[in-house]
């Protein structure tokens, strides 16, 4: 599906929202990367999830959406708080949140310590839409 595609289909679904909508699993995104934060929530929205997306970590840890987050797309390489920092530190306040991680650094020493940690799905940029999706019923199905 081309970016174009997308966001037309977004205006029409963005038509409805919030208009006696039932409540949609929040998702939110923690990417320093701008075009992921703008094009990953277009996507989650079209699959149905409500979607957020965050610049950095401790964006996402002082917003108020950290308890409604269903599930956390983390970005692995981030400058400061890492995406792998921030998984100890939901941890150390216990807060459970199924985390997809994403990186384009294929590096399994990284890999191998977000699923020691709890990680649920750990994907590669760029990565498919059904990939994506198929991690977050995954990461649904956990919570």
């Amino acid at each position: 599906m081309d970016a174009a595609g997308r966001v037309a289909h977004c205006v029409v679904m963005g038509s409805r929202e919030g208009r006696g909508a039932t409540e949609r699993p929040l998702l939110s995104i923690v990417d320093d990367d701008e075009s992921v934060r703008e094009s990953l929530p277009d996507l989650l929205r079209e699959f149905g999830f409500a979607a957020r997306a965050f610049s950095s970590a401790p964006e996402f840890l002082s917003s108020e959406f950290v308890d409604a987050t269903k599930c956390l797309i983390l970005d692995v390489a981030m400058p400061g708080m890492t995406g792998l920092d921030l998984q100890q530190e939901l941890k150390r306040r216990a807060q459970e949140i199924p985390i997809i991680f994403i990186t384009g650094q294929k590096d399994e020493g990284i890999r191998r310590q977000a699923f020691k940690q709890g990680a649920v799905k750990f994907l590669y940029k760029p990565f498919s839409d059904t990939a994506v999706l198929d991690a977050i019923n995954e990461a649904l199905r956990v919570k």
